[in-house]
């Protein structure tokens, strides 16, 4: 007999349905923070914030103190300079090393591209 309608046949007599057992949707914490964090939005927050507090580190002290990064969206880091002449300099002549240097620190798909902006 087919085991729905043995179940319908069964609730039918007893005038009311078998409750039906929800399934267990048990997750671990582990498993489900990260994926919190990305649908909040937070995971990027705080590898921006990771990365504006090893900005220093990574790029030196000269180009730390003429630059602050901003923001860290899909992968584009947005860098704001504070004159014109060095906005050339850091998108034409360091632009290559910064990236490399923050993809070793942070991995190649945190950061993908750097973008300086006077500001």
């Amino acid at each position: 007999m087919n085991p729905s309608l043995r179940a319908s046949i069964i609730a039918e007599w007893r005038g009311l349905p078998e409750p039906k057992q929800k399934p267990d949707r048990f997750e671990s914490t582990a498993g489900l923070l990260p994926k919190l964090l990305q649908r909040l939005g937070l995971k990027e927050r705080l590898q921006e914030k990771d990365v504006a507090e090893a900005w220093s580190e990574i790029v030196g002290d000269f180009i730390a103190a003429h630059s602050t990064p901003v923001s860290l969206k899909e992968g584009v880091l947005c860098v704001r300079v504070l004159q014109p002449s060095l906005h050339y300099q850091f998108e034409q002549i360091s632009k290559k090393e910064i990236l490399r240097r923050l993809k070793a620190r942070f991995g190649g798909s945190v950061i993908r591209e750097i973008k300086f902006r006077i500001g």
